[in-house]
């Protein structure tokens, strides 16, 4: 048996936890914050979506966000202020456009794969997220939009995923609260949405129950390596300069995770791509018949849906490069509202609560998982805004190679 640390309490962090202990290992999980998932992982869009795994990788990317760099309530925003780092991560970033049909069908086989283990999961440790197994539906405004997503449809259909096109009629008997006018749709019902936050949560709980130890307030200081392993230091509200043995780290830090890489030797390009969510209680009957069951992804604007119980309603979107900033701008937040009252009318959004994420984003798009150039170091991290949908199968993928040495 080992005594593994994992740096990082997100839906990563946990998931890896869990995967270790199921491996036979020990378990110390330690993180900046009280509690587990309250940062990437609190309070995502939701979706559990194979058919989000198209990369970013594209020269239309590339033009849409030169495009919307004047326009605040852009689904994608760049703050034109040099750095070194933003600069040479979107360096990076062209690099592996050559690169975007095949992490496509490699993050597609992954996420239908990790689709597998969550649910297996959930059942063993009777986590109640507010899993909803209806599906989700892209919706398209109109033809040239639909029609690039045929084609992104088909590097889906080689990595495993059934998606199926249908028409304004079959998008409304999918779900028959949606208002407004579209060209088509695709849908996956294969997919599914939860409470991201929810399910770390419980998933810590389950950790803890089978003997992993969390050490929360704790700042890391620094890693270094030592005759017997590893060892970390660590600050808290109440100690200062603690020290953790363990025989190896696994680091699952977010954004944060680049830092902790430069500590050890490795280089690891993570840049912070900011989102947001609006959660809207439906207090009233009327919002909660109004409020879709079927979540969605709308093309157009880049915001996904999820229903979280009867009484919760989430949307989220947009993608900021901003650097290291977590201020929740309303310029921001307005659009979530706005696209809400539009295509849902009859919700009451009267009580909505805003919030601001930071995804860890590699320039490729997928994530980094496996050894580190030196001994005793493993990484799973930089799942950018696929972290709910990959992180049970990475978490398999990283145990392994902690088993392998």
């Amino acid at each position: 048996m080992k005594h593994i640390a994992v740096i990082g309490a997100g839906i990563t962090g946990v998931t890896t936890a869990y995967a270790l202990l199921d491996h036979g290992h020990r378990v110390t999980l330690l993180d900046q914050n009280r509690y587990a998932g309250m940062e990437t992982s609190f309070a995502n869009g939701g979706q559990l979506s194979a058919s989000n795994a198209e990369v970013w990788n594209s020269w239309g990317t590339i033009l849409k966000g030169l495009k919307w760099m004047l326009r605040h309530d852009a689904p994608l925003l760049m703050n034109p202020k040099p750095s070194v780092h933003k600069y040479t991560w979107i360096g990076e970033f062209t690099s592996n456009i050559r690169n975007y049909k095949a992490n496509t069908i490699a993050t597609t086989k992954l996420a239908i794969e990790a689709r597998d283990y969550l649910f297996a999961i959930a059942e063993r440790e009777s986590i109640d997220f507010n899993l909803e197994r209806r599906g989700i539906l892209h919706i398209y405004r109109d033809k040239k939009s639909f029609d690039a997503a045929a084609k992104v449809n088909e590097l889906l259909r080689q990595g495993g995923l059934e998606r199926q096109a249908v028409t304004p009629d079959e998008m409304r008997t999918l779900e028959p609260t949606l208002h407004g006018t579209y060209y088509g749709g695709f849908f996956t019902p294969s997919d599914s949405t939860g409470d991201i936050h929810k399910f770390t949560r419980g998933l810590a709980d389950a950790c803890i129950k089978r003997g992993a130890v969390f050490t929360n307030d704790a700042h890391v200081d620094a890693i270094t390596h030592t005759p017997n392993g590893i060892e970390i230091t660590w600050s808290g509200l109440e100690h200062q300069g603690e020290r953790l043995q363990a025989d190896a780290v696994v680091i699952c830090a977010g954004i944060a995770s680049r830092r902790f890489a430069a500590m050890l030797g490795d280089r690891l390009n993570i840049y912070p791509v900011k989102g947001y969510s609006i959660s809207v209680a439906l207090d009233d009957e009327a919002s909660q018949a109004s409020a879709p069951w079927v979540s969605l992804l709308d093309e157009q604007t880049k915001i996904v849906t999820s229903r979280l119980g009867l009484n919760r309603f989430r949307a989220a979107g947009t993608a900021e490069f901003n650097g290291d900033n977590r201020d929740i701008r309303a310029d921001r937040i307005r659009p979530l509202i706005d696209w809400t009252r539009q295509l849902f009318p009859q919700i009451d959004t009267s009580r909505v609560v805003p919030w601001a994420g930071l995804r860890p984003m590699t320039p490729g798009m997928l994530p980094r998982v496996g050894k580190g150039s030196q001994p005793h170091i493993f990484y799973n991290t930089g799942h950018g805004h696929l972290g709910w949908t990959l992180s049970a199968a990475t978490a398999q993928l990283v145990a392994k190679a902690v088993d392998e040495g």
